[in-house]
Formats: structure tokens, sequence, C-alpha cells
């Protein structure tokens, strides 16, 4: 009867739906369902988020703020950061970070928080859904215990599932609504509850076997990446101590029209997803005494390369007479991927630190981060062209389409390239990784 009256309000859109978190996952997930003519509630602790929503206003880039002005004025968008509203909710969504501790655990604390605070409150007939990016196993180990805990029974008198997000800021072709969703449920009526929500958000829902085959679904897609990423780090370590290009022998395999795929080296892995998602399997792993070789070489290589790049500018300095000791170095791009003002794990900033303990004064330009904060101490994006009239070496660390590179090597003295942006251009002046 639970999941009949759950699934009629579904299908004539009656359903409420709360959504807790409301970063780069939640708020583009909150603004499909709304447009979709759901009445969404978003919740999150940061009143910031809660004014700016209320306002009318949008922080994630790849949402207009005039769709959520819509929205919040027909009335099927709201935000607040009381958790009381979740017993009015016929479903909620958790989309809250899930970070790494200093010693590469998962730090659950977040996902753990929300699951509380919906147990609390959890009346039957409602639908949880976990979208946070997590080990395989979270949503039966730590969520349903939880949500049990008053005698409610899963699939019966209320619904659980997992459903990995699969977002990628500043992508042009693939946002929340057409890219396919992962659904697993913990029993059938659960699975067919998620399914049948979330198929007025986006437009191709895949069900899986599982919430453990969900979760480990989104860690396969991080982990191909950050293998093949680091992979591809390694292979631009060896083409640099043999002497070859790295970005031709790349271009040139590409051209094999089956059994490649290219990756491309960098200064370091950044976001939220791919440097850390690969560790939750890890750590899950080791819990079952496995040890997995090629998540953790990977992470060795790719966490290496920020330092990589500091011994190449090192070098050229070295070549100009010049010590990185004093030397004035301008970062150009600080955030994790291009065209994106998220500088969540960029490898931008361990570049920057590891130059300043090294006695180089460093500067950054970047004009989607006017300000960041690290270590404590505040940082402001400088203007480029007094910048490069200044500096002693600038270092393209994230390749924003905004960057006139004919430009910025024209004025820079050296230019260590670590994206390849200056692919177009022949300078004596230029070095890349």
């Amino acid at each position: 009867m639970k999941a009949q009256a759950l699934g009629q309000k579904i299908a004539d859109k009656t359903v409420k739906l709360a959504t807790v978190g409301l970063g780069y996952v939640g708020l583009p997930l909150s603004v499909e369902f709304a447009s979709a003519g759901i009445h969404v509630v978003g919740i999150d602790i940061d009143h910031s988020k809660i004014d700016a929503i209320r306002s009318g206003e949008s922080y994630v880039r790849d949402v207009p703020s005039s769709s959520v002005q819509r929205l919040v004025e027909e009335g099927t968008l709201s935000a607040t950061s009381e958790f009381d509203v979740l017993a009015e909710n016929d479903a909620v969504i958790i989309c809250v970070p899930t970070p790494l501790s200093k010693t590469k655990d998962p730090d659950l604390s977040l996902v753990i928080n929300a699951a509380t605070e919906i147990a609390q409150r959890l009346r039957p007939g409602q639908l949880v859904v976990l979208e946070s990016t997590t080990y395989p196993g979270t949503t039966e180990e730590l969520i349903l215990p939880r949500l049990e805990e008053r005698g409610l029974r899963v699939g019966e008198s209320f619904f659980l599932a997992f459903s990995p997000e699969r977002v990628d800021p500043g992508n042009k072709k693939w946002n929340t609504r057409n890219t396919p969703k992962i659904i697993g449920g913990m029993t059938p009526n659960c699975l067919e509850m998620a399914r049948a929500l979330y198929s007025h958000a986006v437009e191709r829902v895949i069900p899986v076997s599982s919430t453990r085959t969900a979760e480990m679904v989104k860690l396969l897609e991080n982990t191909f990446r950050s293998v093949n990423i680091g992979l591809v780090n390694e292979v631009a370590l060896m083409c640099d101590r043999l002497g070859v290009d790295v970005w031709e022998v790349i271009d040139a395999a590409a051209t094999k029209p089956f059994g490649f795929m290219p990756f491309y080296p960098g200064p370091g892995l950044g976001g939220h997803c791919i440097p850390i998602d690969p560790f939750y399997l890890s750590w899950k792993l080791k819990t079952l005494n496995y040890r997995a070789r090629f998540i953790e070489l990977a992470g060795e290589i790719n966490s290496a390369m920020p330092y990589y790049v500091v011994n190449k500018v090192q070098d050229a300095l070295n070549e100009r007479k010049k010590s990185v000791k004093g030397s004035r170095i301008l970062l150009l791009g600080m955030s994790y991927k291009k065209d994106n003002e998220d500088v969540r794990e960029s490898p931008g900033l361990d570049i920057l630190r590891i130059l300043e303990q090294k006695g180089a004064q460093v500067s950054y330009h970047d004009p989607l981060v006017p300000e960041l904060e690290l270590d404590g101490r505040v940082y402001r994006s400088v203007g480029l062209e007094d910048a490069l009239d200044s500096t002693d070496c600038a270092v393209v660390v994230t390749e924003h389409s905004s960057f006139d590179m004919e430009g910025i090597v024209a004025r820079a003295p050296l230019l260590l390239d670590t994206r390849n942006a200056t692919k177009q251009i022949r300078s004596d002046k230029v070095l890349k990784i």
C-alpha cells in the first residue's frame, strides 16, 4: 500500500521532494526536478546558499540565475537550513560532499549527519536516495540501519536507493537532464520508486541489481579516469627523459580508429571526484584484505605531478642563471579544469605551495577565481599584463579559453605549458611537460 500511494504521488507530480546539500550536485538536480513541476525544498547548512536561492541567484555556473529566479517565483523551488521540513516531504535525496581525511580514509560524517536527521523524522511511505559518492556497501551498512531504528521496514514502510551523481561542471553537451542515471534499490519496490521519481528529471534511467552495484559503478567510472591519467602522466615523464614530445605521441596514437582512447597529461588531478573517489574503493578493499595496486600507483603518480612541474620551473630558471628562490612566478589558471571556477583539489594549489616553500614569489591570474584561500592566507588574482611584464616565469596550470596564448607568449620571458595550450605556437620561450 505504501508503494502504491507513493507511486501515485510520483506519477501525478504531487510528490514533495527535499534535497539535502545544495552544491554542484544538489542545486542542478533541484532545478531539474522543479522545472519538471515537482515541488522541491533544498536544505543546506550554508546560509549564503539559502540566501542566494531565495533571492533568485545561482552560485553554480551551469545553472542560470534566471532559472532559479523563475522557479522560486513559481513556488516550485525553495531553500532552508531547517531539517524539520523533511517530515513534510515524500522523497529525500542526499547530495552532501564525501571528502577524504588527511590519511585518505573516507570522511562520511556529512552523509551520516544527513541520514541521522532524516531518520529522526522518517515516516511511512517516504523514499530516501543517496547520491553522494562513497564505497560499495555504504547505503546498506550505514544508511539502512539508521532508517530502520524506529521499526520501519525497507521496501514496505519506506524505500531506500542509491543513485550516483554524474556531474561534469562546465560540460556544454552533458548535463543533469541528458546524462543517463544509474539507480540501485535495496528492494524491487525501492528501485521502482526511485526509477519513477528520477524519470521526471532525467531522460534515461538505468536500473541495476543493487545499491552496492550502483555504488561500484560510480567508483569504476572515476577509477578508470584516474588510472588512465596516471598512465599518461607517467608516459609524459618517460618522454621527458627520452627527449620525445608526449603531446605529439598522443596525437599520433589517437589516429588509430580502434583500441586506443586518448588521455592527456597535466600538472595533477583536481576536482572533488577523480582525485578522491578511487581511494574510497581502495580503503574498502583494505578492510577485505585486498590491496588495490593500480589505484594506489596511479594516486602516487598523479600526486607527484605538481612536484614535477616545480622541478621543470626550477630547471628552466637554472638554464637562465636564476634561482627559484626570489624569482617571480606567475600561475595562469588556478581552477582544476578549463573554463570553471572550482578550485577543489586543484593541482595549482600544490604548485603554489611548493614554489613558495622554495622561496619563490608566487602570484596567479585567473578571471574565474578572483580570490582563494590557502593555508590560512588569502590570494587574489593579479592583472595579467603587469604580472607578465614583471615575472621571471609563467606557468599555464589551467588553459581557460579566455587566455590569449599568443599574447601571453609574446609578453612572458619564459613559459612552462602544462596543458599544451601553446600547441599552435612555436617559441624558444615555451617549455612543456
